[in-house]
């Protein structure tokens, strides 16, 4: 065996009476921190000193620890990764810290909280490894318990999740076929006002009925978009109206369009209203700004301005009466009382020639 020299005292842990007269092996044999120490030149490497807290440790004797390789610690569930990286750090001579499961005497596994340090002579050989171990498993047992808390949190969260994602494709299901059926009934009933119509002799009674198909068309309409669209809270204003707006014009080829629509949204509860409301304000445009061949020019705006939605439809009829009044008849009479359901203002301003009709709903109503 080649001479040892200068090893930080190791040796003197060695002799019969280490711990007499020195301090430092009298420590290392009395400290509560299980210590080996392994011979580095001997075949194997070999325990050659083990401390009382290492046999308290692994349950072992110490006859029964001296002269074998401290590998007899591993058992059945030692991570195989785990004593490759020790046995590569030995072999290069190398420090390491790892967690180990290993097993006392009696097989019962306890994690080790392994830490190996190469101690080489004044001329640089390794001569021996010094272990020290620390039994970490209530700390593991605690990190386990932690990840299996966490994935049962993850586990439960996932499922309410998907539950609450099922409950939301049923409940946006039933508010499209609702809103589907509706339309569909508010078509047939347009259907039934139509045929009725046009088996009027009295023009007071069509143009009546035409004005009551006209709402009903309004209203199919706003279902349409709310069966169409994807947020079952929001509709929007912007694209109803240029759908509307279409539907009227149809009959009116004369009349040129100006739209300029923002895009907005606002509460599909207050879809319904809106769309009587505006309907309306189109039906009065069309009544009133068009001339002796039905011709005549129509401007719609829509967008947001000052913390209100806007929604303002230009004529180029005759204008308002000079002074400025007038008696709204049944149609405007309804935008009114729609108006106070929406918190919205309306008003009507002179443009020279015709009339703009503006509805300013808030944007937080």
């Amino acid at each position: 065996m080649i001479e040892r020299r200068d090893t930080f005292r190791a040796d003197s842990l060695l002799t019969p009476r280490a711990g007499i007269d020195d301090p430092f092996a009298a420590a290392v044999h009395a400290t509560r921190m299980s210590m080996i120490i392994a011979d580095a030149q001997a075949p194997d490497m070999p325990i050659v000193f083990a401390n009382d807290a290492f046999l308290a440790l692994s349950g072992y004797a110490r006859d029964e620890v001296l002269g074998r390789n401290c590998r007899f610690l591993q058992g059945p569930d030692t991570d195989p990764e785990m004593a490759r990286r020790l046995a590569q750090a030995v072999v290069e001579g190398a420090p390491i810290n790892v967690d180990i499961l290993n097993y006392s005497k009696d097989g019962k596994p306890f994690w080790n909280a392994l830490q190996i340090s190469p101690v080489r002579n004044a001329e640089g050989l390794l001569v021996y490894y010094i272990g020290s171990q620390i039994d970490v498993t209530a700390r593991k047992n605690a990190e386990d318990r932690l990840v299996r808390d966490r994935e049962g949190l993850v586990t439960v969260a996932t499922e309410q999740t998907r539950a609450a994602e099922q409950a939301l494709a049923e409940r946006t299901a039933l508010l499209h076929e609702v809103d589907h059926r509706v339309k569909n009934n508010l078509q047939l009933i347009g259907s039934l006002l139509v045929l009725q119509t046009r088996r009027t002799e009295d023009l007071q009674t069509r143009i009546a009925l035409e004005s009551m198909l006209s709402r009903v068309s309004a209203i199919a309409t706003v279902h349409r978009r709310l069966f169409q669209s994807r947020d079952l809270e929001r509709f929007d204003v912007a694209a109803f109206v240029r759908d509307l707006v279409g539907d009227v014009s149809s009959s009116h080829d004369k009349v040129a369009i100006d739209l300029d629509l923002q895009s907005i949204e606002i509460d599909a509860a207050q879809a319904a209203p809106l769309a009587l409301a505006v309907n309306e304000l189109l039906d009065n445009a069309f009544a009133h700004g068009l001339n002796e061949r039905r011709a005549g020019k129509l401007s719609v705006r829509v967008q947001r301005q000052n913390g209100h939605y806007l929604i303002a439809i230009c004529d180029g009829g005759p204008g308002l009466p000079p002074s400025g009044q007038f008696e709204p008849g049944f149609g405007l009479t309804i935008v009114g009382l729609l108006a106070q359901q929406l918190r919205a203002e309306l008003r009507f301003e002179p443009t020279n020639p015709g009339v703009r009709a503006i509805l300013e709903l808030p944007v937080n109503a």
